[in-house]
């Protein structure tokens, strides 16, 4: 394997890594979403960690955060063009998960 490969597969997998980034990603997939959706759609995730996960997100360019000058405030989340790239490939991988079923 040359070095331009690994750096790439290395790359991709910063963007799909962690318990969590994959099915922050498909609920995503469906349309814009606030903070707390999000928190609801996956209990299990702590709340720092879904917090960290998002952030990590927005800044590897997959998801585009947009925050609103209200009272309560309010954060939707949404995925970016490289976001929306991403999801063929997660797609398969889900349908891998069905396969091994």
């Amino acid at each position: 394997m040359v070095e331009e490969d690994r750096l790439l597969i290395k790359k991709a997998l910063e963007v799909v890594c962690g318990k969590w980034r994959l099915f922050i990603l498909l609920h995503l997939a469906e349309k814009t979403r606030r903070y707390s959706e999000l928190r609801r759609l996956l209990p299990d995730v702590s709340e720092k960690v879904l917090i960290q996960e998002l952030k990590a997100l927005v800044q590897l360019g997959v998801l585009e955060k947009e925050s609103f000058n209200e009272v309560p405030p309010r954060v939707e989340y949404r995925l970016s063009d490289r976001g929306k790239a991403v999801m063929p490939l997660l797609l398969q991988i889900k349908e891998i998960g069905r396969y091994f079923l």
